[in-house]
């Protein structure tokens, strides 16, 4: 049975202005309506992208406090609950890329939001024995997952409302201020856990000792810490959203991507962009406690993330102005420079390597990840405009409005499942640095594999996207 046979889930918005038709190409529409509209679903969406975010790391800041918190686990397993947030992220987000079309982003909006609460209670209840289970923290690591996969179908969702002239700056804010929720929970997490003021609602902490002192910790608020404000984007999403009607399609109508060969190709050049990112941010905190032990990760963890963020609506601005594709081509010729640059500040061969030269080439990196995602998606639906386009050429005014329609959705579902296939980026990347560490004792092999990938995504950009005879310039 059709979910509109159910009143019960269609509960009037707070808005009522929601148009019969969709059509942000039409500037009268655009102007008069749609511009309005979109904006507020925008500004919703941003702040439950950003919780999501924080949800889905709340680990790459929590494991390097486990031990004063009485739980101990070797380098490895520590590296596989950094990890496995973004193995169940990534999985989940391909089958969230096509529910929006279905549900309606108002109401998946809301209900994906819900679902933090999860993760961030059970989070909050085992982090307060330290006898919990590393099956369990393996479990609660995996629920955490649901935060990831928030991603596809906030994308997806967004995508519908602006026109194309836009759409790259509209998805960059979405994502690039979404993402600061990675540099959010790696900046709070810290402060809320190092206080008991929450103790009477969360309860009792952990106490160990450092430079001889004693001191407490309460692991439960990095969990506790978010609920009221999940429970509040929730409720935000529920009324304040809308579901586009022009944006319903099934999953058969959205599974022509699996047939498009330009979504093949956007998958990897976004493991390069977003997959870093998110990997990068997963593992950074881990890697600097392993290669410089007298630092305090936590002190400069966020930093990078919240560059990537920053810059991620700066490169769909950019891409907006210069064309996405020569934006990608310079940011990973970039990148590759950053990584060579991380590996000459390293522990090696007796080296004691520079933390600060060490600090600066991964805040450099970060920020070209962030730019790099905000190209790519704005080469996305440049690139299903244009194929569609192409094939109307010469038809009629209808075929040629219904070649924008399809454009859109097929578009939208490759947001979202380039994002899903780009978000395993945040497991491998940790698992490639734990790998390498227990295998030859330091990180810089898995940074030599990552300049290799990059390698490749600079041959592809350039050959199907940038050079001047490319099959599809964007």
């Amino acid at each position: 049975m059709h979910l509109a046979s159910f009143p019960s889930l269609h509960p009037p918005t707070l808005f009522t202005d929601e148009p019969k038709k969709w059509e942000p190409e039409d500037p009268a529409f655009w102007k008069t309506r749609g511009s309005a509209i979109a904006n507020r679903n925008l500004w919703i969406s941003i702040p439950a992208l950003m919780l999501a975010f924080a949800v889905w790391s709340l680990w790459s800041v929590v494991v390097v406090n486990l031990d004063k918190g009485g739980f101990h686990f070797t380098k490895n397993e520590l590296f596989w609950l950094t990890a496995l947030p973004a193995l169940s992220g990534a999985t989940l987000r391909i089958f969230y890329s096509f529910l929006v079309p279905i549900f309606g982003g108002r109401r998946f909006t809301a209900v994906s939001t819900a679902t933090l609460l999860i993760p961030a209670i059970g989070m909050g209840f085992a982090l307060r024995d330290p006898s919990t289970g590393y099956s369990t923290l393996l479990v609660l690591a995996l629920l955490c997952g649901f935060g990831g996969a928030n991603f596809s179908s906030s994308m997806a969702n967004i995508s519908f409302f602006f026109p194309k002239a836009q759409k790259g700056l509209a998805t960059g804010l979405n994502a690039g201020i979404g993402n600061l929720g990675v540099s959010l929970v790696q900046f709070v997490t810290p402060l809320v856990i190092a206080t008991a003021a929450f103790a009477s609602l969360a309860g009792d902490g952990q106490t160990f000792v450092a430079d001889g002192t004693e001191r407490g910790i309460w692991l439960q608020n990095a969990g506790f810490i978010w609920v009221p404000f999940i429970v509040a984007a929730s409720v935000a999403a529920w009324f304040g959203m809308n579901d586009i009607a022009d944006a319903k399609a099934s999953f058969t109508e959205q599974a022509i991507i699996f047939k498009r060969k330009h979504n093949w190709l956007m998958c990897w050049l976004y493991i390069g962009t977003f997959g870093s990112f998110i990997g990068f941010s997963a593992g950074f905190a881990l890697l600097t406690k392993a290669q410089f032990p007298s630092i305090n990760p936590t002190a400069y963890a966020f930093l990078g993330p919240l560059a990537g963020a920053l810059t991620r609506p700066i490169g769909g601005w950019i891409s907006d102005h210069l064309g996405g594709a020569r934006v990608t081509l310079w940011t990973f010729i970039g990148m590759i420079a950053a990584v060579f640059g991380v590996i000459s500040f390293m522990p090696a061969a007796g080296v004691s390597g520079n933390f600060a030269g060490f600090l600066a080439m991964f805040i450099v990196l970060f920020m070209l990840t962030g730019i790099g995602n905000g190209s790519t998606f704005r080469m996305i639906p440049v690139i299903f405009m244009t194929e569609h386009q192409r094939r109307a050429k010469g038809l009629d005014a209808a075929a040629q409005r219904q070649a924008l329609h399809n454009a859109s959705k097929e578009s939208a579902a490759v947001l979202g499942f380039s994002a899903a296939i780009g978000a395993y980026g945040g497991f491998f990347i940790p698992k490639t640095f734990g790998t390498a560490l227990d295998m030859t004792g330091s990180a810089i092999p898995a940074l030599y594999v990552f300049i290799a990938f990059y390698v490749t995504c600079v041959a592809i950009t350039w050959f199907c996207y940038a050079r001047s005879n490319a099959s599809m310039p964007c």
